[in-house]
C-alpha cells in the first residue's frame, strides 16, 4: 500500500485538472493550492526536470530589493561621533598596614605591616578598524583600579587594574584640565618651607635690632612648631594610618616623621604637560597617559632608634585626574562629496558591505557613514597592488551628507557637513550626470568649499587676536584690597586656582588642518549607463583633462589647488558597474 501511494499522489493533480466541475474562484487563487500540493508530494526526480524551452527566466527588475537597491527599512544605523570630552582618573594607592609579629612566647613582636599596592594606570592606543569615538563618549568617566591596602605578615597589597583606551587612527588628544594630588602636596610643602625660612630670617633680623627686647622685637613673627624644628611634620590625618583601636587623640600624642610625596618610576614615561598627542599612525604598543599613584608604606619603614614599634603607617597617594578632549583629525581616507540624492550612499554600498540608508529623497544621510574597502583579504595576492606604494589591507570611505547652495552659511546644517569634508584625506566628488551640466555642478561644490575655507581663515585670525595677552582686557584678577584676612597666602592660592580653573575650562581652539584645495581629488560620474548622459560625461572628461594640463582654471578658483591625476570615473552605482576602478585610483593617490 505504501508503494502505491506515490503514484496515486502524482496522478492527483492530473485528475483535478480533468474534472469538469470546478468551484467559481479566481484563477490566481485556484492555482496556489495545486502548485503547493504538487511541490509537496513530488519526487526528487521530477523536481530536477528541466524547464520547457518556451519558458524564459524572470528578468531582474530595478524595483526588486537587493544590496544596492534595498527596501526602505533595510538599513543599519551608523552611530558616529568625531569629538568627545572624557575625564580619566588614575588609580589611587593602597594604604600601608600597621601590624606586628604575633607568636607564642613573643610578647612584643617587631612590626611586619605590608605596603599598599600601587594604583592602576591609564594607557591609550590608536588602532586600525575603529572609525568613531562614540564608545569613548558613552563612557564619559574612566577610572583605573585602586590599589589594595597592605596586610600583616609583610604581605603587600595587590596593584590596581590598568585601563586601555583605544581610539581610531587620526585622533588628536588635548588636555583641558588636570589635578595632581602629589604635585599639590609638593607645592604645599615648598610653601611651608618658604614660610619657615622667612620667619627665621625675620626673627634673626629682629634679634639684631638694638634696644628691642622680649616679645616686642618679635612682633609679627609666626612661631615655628617645635616638631618642625625636630624634623617632624605637622599633623596630617590624610597622610597617616594609626594602629586599629587607637583613639583620635593619638594623633596629638604621636610624633610623625617626614613623609614626602612619592611617584612610581613609570611616571617618567608620561607625556609632558599639557598633553597634546597626534595619533596619526597605527600603534603596536600603547603609551602611558597617567601613571597610577604609589601605595603607602607599612610600619616597618618607620622603625628608628627612638621608635622601635611604630603604630602608624602612611596612606597611599591620590590618583591623578585628567580632563581630555578627543577629536578625529582624519575622518576617513576618502570622503564622498556631492549634492543631496546624488547617489553617494548607493556608491558606498557598491564599494563596501555597508548597510547605510538609501532612498529616493534628499537628506537621506544626516550623519557620516563609514565603510571599509578590502584590498587584501589574506587569500592570495592583493586585489590592488601599486608599485612603489606601501601595501595596505584596506582603506576607509565616508558617505558625507549632501551640500546645498549656501552651505557655507550653515544652510541645511552645511557647516557641520563641511567640517566632516575637511577631515577626509581624499575628496571624491559625486556628480549626477542626469542633472544638467556636470561641470557647473562640480564648480558649485568647489565654490562652497572655497567659501568655507575663507570663513575658517577669518575665524582663525580672530582667534589669534583674542589669544594675544597684550590685547586681552577681559581677564579677571583677584582684588588686592579689602579685609586683611582676605590677603592670606591660602586665599591668594585659592584665587590662583580659581583663575587657572576658569581659564582651563575655556573651549580649546580648533585643530589646524591642511587646506581643502591642496588635497587630492577626483570625480565619480553616476548614472553613466543612461543614453542621455553620454554627452555630459564627455564634456566633464574634457574639462578635467584641461584642468590637469593647466589649460583650465581649478574649479575652486585656487591657483595652488591640486591638479595631478584629475579624472572622472563613470559608474552605475545601482548596478555596481564601473566601481572596480575606484580602489586602484584611491591607492594611487594615498600616501
Amino acid at each position: 500500500m505504501a508503494a502505491q501511494r506515490p503514484g496515486l499522489l502524482r496522478a492527483f493533480p492530473r485528475i483535478l485538472s480533468q474534472h469538469s466541475i470546478r468551484p467559481h474562484t479566481p484563477a490566481r487563487l485556484r492555482a496556489v493550492p495545486l502548485r503547493i500540493c504538487a511541490q509537496r508530494y513530488s519526487t526528487g526526480a521530477e523536481s530536477k526536470r528541466p524547464a520547457p524551452a518556451d519558458q524564459s527566466p524572470v528578468p531582474d527588475h530595478p524595483s526588486e530589493s537587493s544590496h544596492l537597491n534595498p527596501a526602505p527599512d533595510d538599513y543599519s544605523r551608523f552611530i558616529f561621533q568625531d569629538k568627545c570630552r572624557s575625564t580619566i582618573y588614575a588609580g589611587s594607592g593602597g594604604n600601608g598596614c600597621v601590624s606586628f609579629l604575633r607568636e607564642k612566647y613573643v610578647e612584643e613582636g617587631p612590626p611586619n605591616g605590608g605596603d599598599g599596592g600601587s594604583g592602576g594606570s591609564i594607557y591609550i592606543q590608536a588602532v586600525e578598524g575603529l572609525t568613531s569615538l562614540h564608545k569613548l563618549a558613552r563612557r564619559g568617566i574612566i577610572k583605573a583600579g585602586r590599589g589594595i591596602s597592605g596586610q600583616g605578615k609583610s604581605r603587600g597589597g595587590k596593584r590596581g587594574d590598568d585601563v586601555l583606551i583605544q581610539v581610531p587612527v587620526g585622533t588628536v588628544v588635548r588636555e583641558v584640565d588636570r589635578y595632581d594630588p602629589v604635585e599639590e602636596e609638593i607645592q604645599r610643602q615648598k610653601m611651608e618651607a618658604k614660610k619657615a625660612a622667612e620667619a627665621a630670617k625675620a626673627a634673626k633680623e629682629a634679634g639684631m635690632v638694638e634696644g628691642v627686647e622680649g616679645v616686642e622685637g618679635l612682633e609679627g613673627f609666626e612661631e615655628v612648631d617645635e616638631l618642625d624644628e625636630m624634623g617632624f611634620s605637622s599633623i596630617r590625618h590624610d597622610r597617616w594610618v594609626l594602629y586599629p583601636g587607637s583613639n583620635p587623640s593619638d594623633f596629638l600624642m604621636t610624633a610623625f616623621p617626614k613623609n614626602p610625596p612619592r611617584r612610581q618610576h613609570i611616571a617618567a614615561m608620561e607625556p609632558r604637560a599639557p598633553i597634546y598627542l597626534d595619533l596619526s599612525h597605527h600603534m603596536d604598543q600603547p603609551i602611558l597617559l597617567a601613571a597610577g599613584a604609589v601605595g603607602g608604606l607599612g610600619n616597618p619603614h618607620f622603625v628608628s632608634r627612638s621608635i622601635n614599634r611604630p603604630k602608624f603607617a602612611s596612606r597611599g597617594e591620590g590618583g591623578m585626574r585628567l580632563e581630555l578632549d578627543f577629536e578625529l583629525k582624519l575622518l576617513a581616507d576618502v570622503g564622498l562629496v556631492g549634492k543631496p540624492n546624488a547617489g553617494k550612499s548607493t556608491l558606498l554600498r557598491s564599494l563596501t558591505n555597508s548597510r547605510t540608508r538609501v532612498g529616493n529623497w534628499e537628506f537621506t544621510t544626516l550623519e557620516p557613514s563609514i565603510g571599509t574597502v578590502v584590498i587584501d583579504n589574506n587569500k592570495g595576492r592583493p586585489l590592488v597592488e601599486i608599485e612603489g606604494k606601501p601595501r595596505r589591507k584596506n582603506f576607509t570611505i565616508a558617505d558625507i551628507p549632501g551640500l546645498i547652495e549656501g552651505a557655507h552659511l550653515d544652510r541645511g546644517l552645511g557647516l557641520g557637513f563641511l567640517r566632516h569634508i575637511e577631515r577626509a584625506g581624499i575628496l571624491a566628488f559625486v556628480v549626477d550626470l542626469s542633472r544638467g551640466d556636470p561641470v557647473q555642478g562640480l564648480k558649485n561644490l568647489w565654490h562652497e568649499l572655497a567659501e568655507y575655507e575663507r570663513v575658517r581663515e577669518v575665524e582663525e585670525a580672530l582667534a589669534d587676536e583674542e589669544a594675544d595677552p597684550e590685547e586681552d582686557d577681559l581677564t579677571w584678577t583677584p582684588p588686592t584690597h579689602g579685609l586683611p584676612e582676605l590677603q592670606s597666602a591660602d586665599t591668594k592660592a585659592r584665587h590662583h586656582r580659581i583663575v587657572s580653573k576658569s581659564q582651563s575650562q575655556e573651549e580649546l581652539p580648533e585643530l589646524r588642518l591642511p587646506p581643502i584645495h591642496t588635497k587630492p581629488w577626483f570625480v565619480v560620474a553616476t548614472k553613466a549607463d543612461l543614453l542621455e548622459t553620454q554627452e555630459h560625461y564627455k564634456v566633464l572628461r574634457d574639462y578635467l583633462a584641461a584642468v590637469e594640463k593647466g589649460e583650465a582654471e581649478h574649479p575652486g578658483g585656487h591657483g595652488g589647488g591640486w591638479k595631478k591625476k584629475v579624472c572622472a570615473v563613470p559608474v552605475s552605482a545601482i548596478r555596481g558597474q564601473g566601481v572596480e576602478r575606484i580602489p586602484r585610483l584611491v591607492m594611487e593617490l594615498l600616501d
